[in-house]
């Protein structure tokens, strides 16, 4: 039994209803128990009342693209530093990729990383299971004992698989089980050792390009063999105009079909890179600037359902070399809202739409209880001031590694408290 929460003068915005007003809410025992829009709620005896004097109250933010270093890299990022710097950005729970080492392709590591994560971190750890044993694409792992241990999703992370009738014969299977296949999109015929996207700036650059037809191909015939089988199929990260156009017509004929979108696509482009700055080197290249509007009217019209940070942290190491010899990667979780309300303030996109992304929509995908405002929900929530002025500074970063792509970026949008099962786990020092 824990002591009863109370935020009231806030701000309501909950995606999954529809719903922006003013009210309160109550959370007892970790659960919401009450949502009063406009309305008196009384209030318990002995409970912690918070007065949100007008901030925003939101769905805690759901991030379905984490990678950590542990286990494994430990000294990239653990379980608890990835939870600090998830707390601080507004995001309750994540989702862990398994590219891990070793990875997370058996039960037996699923357990011990849920049990891990309790142990150690503030937010909810969501492990994925590997679709393929050591992330090969060659052998397909135990789905049944997968789910059973608590993965949420089947996916290889930054890895593709490039055998289609492999991937026919996943999906059959996670159809069976009922779980979500995501893919991430990548013919490496195509893309080979290009290191950005390819076009006019990479000619100029001197650098070898990836191709758009790179993730259109995949991902034409990953919605084929979606339909096919019956499968719920995620794109994990679409980047460009094509995407957006196949992704489109799937939809119109599989309900079963979502994508993704990570921020660095939606906020960055191409030109971002400037004199080789390597912090920009993406595993899904940012793309042109007509790419990127492709994809905000995209995420506008649903076409993309969810927003994702993409956090890879990589050591200063991999990072501090020639552009085309680093490491993909950048970190996002801390800065995954705040770059996503540079939409809202731009008039680009609704608040609603841009906080569904992140809340409603991935819990529906994972078939998760979290993501909404409701009675009978879990307590996972964010008070955001969303003119909060504030520069992203790599001495605040919580993340045990630095390589942000927003370093000294002045943004709008700050998290002033973090609530995981009804307890604050993060409190913005202004907050």
């Amino acid at each position: 039994m824990t002591r009863p929460l109370f935020i009231e003068n806030a701000r309501i915005v909950d995606p999954a209803s529809g719903s922006d007003g003013q009210g309160a809410v109550l959370v007892e025992n970790g659960i919401i128990t009450e949502v009063a829009l406009g309305a008196p709620v009384g209030v318990p005896d002995g409970a912690e009342v918070v007065n949100a004097k007008g901030l925003v109250l939101a769905p805690g933010l759901i991030d379905m693209r984490v990678f950590t270093g542990e286990p494994g890299k430990e000294y990239r990022e653990t379980l608890q530093s990835a939870g600090d710097a998830a707390a601080a950005g507004g995001v309750t729970s994540f989702v862990m990729m398994p590219d891990t080492v070793p990875v997370v392709d058996d039960g037996a590591l699923v357990d011990f990383l849920i049990r891990r994560a309790k142990a150690t971190s503030k937010v909810n750890v969501l492990p994925a299971g590997a679709i393929t044993k050591g992330l090969a694409g060659q052998e397909m792992t135990e789905f049944g004992l997968l789910q059973e241990a608590g993965a949420v999703c089947l996916t290889d992370g930054r890895h593709s698989i490039q055998s289609t009738a492999l991937l026919r014969t996943v999906m059959s299977y996670a159809a069976n089980y009922g779980m979500t296949v995501v893919h991430h999109l990548c013919d490496k015929s195509l893309s080979g050792d290009g290191v950005m996207n390819e076009g006019l700036f990479a000619t100029i650059l001197g650098l070898k390009g990836i191709p758009r037809e790179a993730e259109t191909i995949p991902l034409a015939r990953d919605l084929q063999l979606a339909a096919l089988t019956g499968t719920k199929y995620h794109a994990a990260q679409i980047s460009c105009a094509s995407s957006i156009e196949l992704m489109a017509t799937a939809k119109k004929r599989n309900s079963s079909v979502t994508s993704g979108v990570s921020i660095n696509n939606l906020a960055l482009n191409e030109n971002d890179i400037g004199r080789y700055r390597t912090f920009f080197k993406l595993g899904t290249p940012l793309r042109s600037e007509d790419d990127r509007q492709a994809v905000i009217e995209g995420l506008r019209n649903g076409t993309i359902d969810t927003i994702h940070s993409d956090h890879d942290p990589q050591d200063t190491e991999v990072k501090r070399q020639p552009f085309a010899e680093a490491s993909d990667g950048a970190i996002g979780l801390e800065t995954l809202l705040a770059a996503a309300l540079r939409l809202v303030h731009s008039g680009d996109v609704e608040l609603l739409t841009v906080l569904r992304a992140m809340t409603i929509r991935p819990a529906e995908i994972l078939g998760l209880p979290s993501g909404r405002i409701a009675k009978g929900a879990p307590a996972d929530l964010i008070l955001v001031d969303l003119d909060y002025p504030w520069q992203v500074s790599e001495r605040e970063i919580r993340s045990r590694s630095r390589n942000t792509s927003f370093e000294g970026a002045r943004l709008a949008g700050k998290v002033m408290r973090t609530i995981v099962g009804g307890q604050t786990v993060h409190l913005h020092a202004e907050g």
